[in-house]
């Protein structure tokens, strides 16, 4: 098999206040994989991320990203292959316009210009938000300012995105957008999240993280499926919702 794009091996961390968080975690992801990080509340999946672009540095073990380590040399780097998109939009638009928003990144690595337009026209065609592109962000729906924070990460052209609940918040038709805008891309993604249909419909792979460890790695129909894995570690699928009845699952 090739070599993972991302790589981490018995990655473990303490907080300050001496609160373990991660205890050995190894997760192996490859290129153009889409996979869904699962898990309760307090397993240490956000802590795992914020490891994955050196925000946090490991207190034992390594994270190495298309064979690079995550390490204090090598964050500009690291930080151009590995973007996240985090929860809240609101995070990631600052600037007065949508362009504005987009260009920020690619300007700071030096690109100006034509070059820079294009880069940038290029993230907000993929999200669909081209047309938008002179509005302020703060006049966007919530759904829209989601795709557009997207944006703001592929104007960087990871090699990696990592989504943080990429659907929460939004309405059904949000939802669905999104989705259709996650399976386009050419892109590996590493999803986190608590909506385990949606994790059905976009990662065919899915990890369970608990306790600060993985305790399982398998495809996501199949963890949704394992009624004593799910009870064990507090997954619970929205009332009515049954993987088996699903016609067709993410290849």
């Amino acid at each position: 098999m090739t070599t993972p794009v991302l790589d981490v091996r018995r990655l473990a961390f303490a907080y300050p206040d001496g609160h373990q968080a991660l205890y050995g975690v190894d997760l192996h992801v490859h290129q153009g994989e889409r996979v869904a990080l699962l898990g309760p509340n307090g397993a240490g999946k956000t802590t795992l991320v914020l490891h994955l672009n050196g925000i946090l540095t490991a207190g034992a073990g390594t994270v190495t990203v298309s064979g690079l380590p995550v390490a204090k040399a090598n964050l500009a780097q690291i930080r151009r292959r590995v973007g996240v998109v985090f929860q809240d939009p609101d995070d990631q638009l600052f600037l007065g316009s949508v362009r504005q928003d987009v260009a920020f990144g690619p300007a700071n690595l030096g690109l100006r210009g034509k070059a820079l337009d294009r880069r940038v026209m290029d993230a907000l065609d993929k999200v669909g938000m081209a047309d938008f592109a002179d509005r302020p962000p703060h006049h966007l729906s919530f759904g829209q300012r989601r795709r557009v924070a997207v944006a703001t990460v592929l104007a960087m052209e990871p090699e990696i995105l990592v989504l943080d609940e990429p659907s929460s918040n939004l309405d059904p038709t949000s939802r669905r957008e999104l989705a259709d805008i996650l399976r386009s891309l050419d892109v590996t993604v590493l999803m986190v999240t608590h909506d385990l249909p949606y994790a059905l419909e976009l990662c065919p792979r899915s990890v369970v993280l608990s306790d600060g460890v993985v305790v399982a790695d398998a495809a996501t129909f199949d963890v949704l499926t394992d009624d004593a894995l799910m009870a064990a570690h507090r997954l619970e699928l929205p009332w009515g919702f049954d993987p088996r009845s699903i016609d067709s699952l993410p290849g």
